[in-house]
């Protein structure tokens, strides 16, 4: 028989089979679900025809449930489970009024307990969803309903102020939120600004408008605590992960907004329990995307649909199944490009190694002198820039959120904003034997400006033989909380004051022939918003000063990042494999 014939009647089968499946499957539409203040949120019920109670798979979206059967839905029913999906309060057909930040724990246990009620329900749930679909599951779960068994949450971190709004180091995730505001939030027939205009806007108080077309109530809450102070404490769930019981699989991206708390939401609940599981990818917010110009191989992606299936079957049917007897840490290495498995996080043995910031006074750009090197420096040189928020170091990739087509994200070519005289570059010799870097990234900076508040920014990048600079993972620190992201303290124009820079998370093999590379700036626009550099509540602030950076290195201020070697790789072997010795 001819080959595509052949095939032709194999999509034929399938797709008669999957027909059947819908016909015996149970939908039923728009399904009302009372909230405990009488709000009726509506769902749709997908489940196996007959009779018997089976367990239920609870997805809950701002995004719009529709009304499609889709392969998702198709594959959890046909392996004996319902799906309900359900409109969160005040989005699409539900009721009452969206406020993302503090409505889903309650909604969610009354949708649990709706769920265990049903007569097709054998009173066992389980969550699954990603970004906001995986926020729902984490708030929720903090609240231990008996009905909920496990949840699968993905690129969803666990903290409102340090992943969605604001960040480890205080600056505010500009170009993420009002991406978000804009595709979510705005008004019916609303034409805004282009995103490079309404980004660049100010003051920020007024930017939602801007944005939507209407005051948007979310916003201003966010702007009116810009600190992390005990009103984002008392919605954070990392604050509450010792009270989480329910068995977590967490899946990420080391090019992914979250990554770095869903690694600490990990570690946290693994003290706990051994039974939690994590995986990360490399890849964007989009799980098992393949980014432009980066080729991880095929081993790359993973086998979505079954993993969940699997992390269902274990503590929703008692099933006894593979990925249980195996480490709880599932991490793929860049550069080496393949999958490696830990039994915690961060790996165990894993060494902070020092490499130092050294020039002879002028890294400034990829034509500077800037150096690193694995020993400390004994030069009294510094490094000077000028930070102009009028004319910001631009975002180029990187952890960014959540429309590529119009704020890209993942690695790209770093070569054209280390062009830049704010932008200090130091790079190692070529690596003489691969070196890889997996873990949080750190950088300590010594530094004085002439402005009162201000901000330092880092950027680890992998540089190629033929120069190509790759971007692994960034941080910037807002000065102001250089103590606490709960109490800020202004500073003293002109005093050297040491900063210490959260960089994220990676993991990469920088190999032979390359090179490593920390940039050092004070913006990173509109991932991170500009600092004025007045020192006044930025939210209202029009006015932008530049200030004088001077970068510090030398034996009394030793500037230096920490970058988490693999177990067997001392501090001799780095300092051998980068040629650095003591000058």
């Amino acid at each position: 028989m001819d080959y595509f014939v052949r095939r032709l009647l194999l999509i034929a089968f399938f797709g008669t089979l999957a027909a059947f499946a819908q016909s015996a499957a149970i939908k039923q539409l728009h399904v009302h679900v009372p909230m405990r203040d009488g709000v009726l949120l509506s769902a749709n019920v997908y489940r196996p025809g007959g009779p018997g109670a089976v367990p239920t798979i609870l997805i809950r979206t701002p995004y719009g449930k529709g009304e499609d059967w889709t392969p998702n839905h198709q594959a959890f029913v046909e392996h004996g489970y319902a799906v309900v999906i359900q409109d969160v309060r005040g989005r699409y057909e539900s009721q009452g009024t969206f406020t993302p930040l503090t409505q889903e724990p309650e909604d969610g246990d009354d949708t649990l307990n709706w769920i265990a009620k049903q007569p097709w329900s054998n009173g066992k749930v389980g969550m699954t969803g990603g970004s906001y679909l995986g926020i729902v599951q984490w708030k929720v779960a903090t609240l231990n309903n008996p009905h909920l068994k496990a949840i699968f949450p993905w690129v969803s971190g666990d903290d409102d102020y340090r992943d969605r709004y604001y960040s480890t180091g205080g600056a505010m995730k500009l170009g993420h939120r009002l991406l978000w505001v804009e595709e979510n939030l705005r008004l019916p027939g609303y034409d805004p600004p282009s995103f490079e205009k309404y980004v660049a806007s100010l003051p920020l108080r007024r930017m939602d408008v801007l944005v939507t077309g209407h005051q948007v109530p979310l916003m201003q809450k966010v702007l009116e605590h810009p600190a992390d102070d005990p009103y984002w404490q008392s919605i954070s769930v990392r604050e509450q992960l010792k009270n989480i019981k329910v068995p977590v699989f967490s899946l990420g991206g080391w090019y992914d907004n979250y990554v770095e708390s869903d690694l600490d939401a990990f570690a946290a609940l693994h003290k706990q329990s051994g039974v939690d599981r994590i995986l990360i990818g490399p890849w964007p917010h989009d799980v098992n995307t393949v980014m432009p110009g980066s080729d991880f191989g095929r081993d790359s992606q993973i086998p979505f649909r079954k993993t969940q299936l699997e992390w269902f079957d274990q503590w929703l049917k008692d099933k006894d199944v593979p990925m249980m007897s195996k480490p709880p840490v599932r991490i793929f290495v860049m550069g080496a490009n393949q999958w490696r498995d830990e039994s915690e996080w961060p790996p165990k043995g894993t060494r902070m190694v020092k490499f130092y910031l050294e020039s002879g006074g002028h890294a400034n750009s990829l034509n500077g002198d800037g150096t690193l090197t694995t020993e400390p420096v004994i030069k009294n040189e510094h490094d000077v820039y000028v930070f102009d928020p009028k004319n910001p170091v631009p975002t180029r990739g990187g952890a960014v959120c959540c429309n590529p087509k119009i704020f890209p994200w993942g690695p790209m070519d770093q070569r054209p904003v280390e062009q830049r005289n704010d932008v200090l570059v130091y790079s190692t010799p070529v690596l003489r034997e691969d070196v890889e870097v997996t873990g949080r990234i750190e950088l300590t900076l010594y530094a004085a400006t002439t402005a009162p508040d201000t901000d330092f920014s880092v950027k680890l990048v992998d540089v190629y033989p033929n120069g190509m600079a790759k971007n692994l993972t960034d941080g910037l620190l807002r000065a102001r909380y250089r103590k606490s992201l709960a109490n800020p303290e202004l500073l003293k124009p002109g005093e050297v004051t040491e900063f210490k820079i959260d960089g994220g998370v990676t993991s990469n093999v920088f190999q032979k022939g390359h090179r490593i590379r920390i940039e050092v700036s004070s913006s990173n626009f509109p991932r991170f918003d500009r600092n004025p550099n007045t020192g006044k509540p930025i939210s209202d602030e029009t006015l932008l000063v530049p200030a004088t950076q001077t970068i510090h290195h030398d034996h009394k201020h030793e500037s230096y990042v920490l970058l988490p070697m693999a177990p067997d790789l001392s501090v001799k072997s780095a300092r051998a494999s980068t040629g650095t010795l003591r000058r």
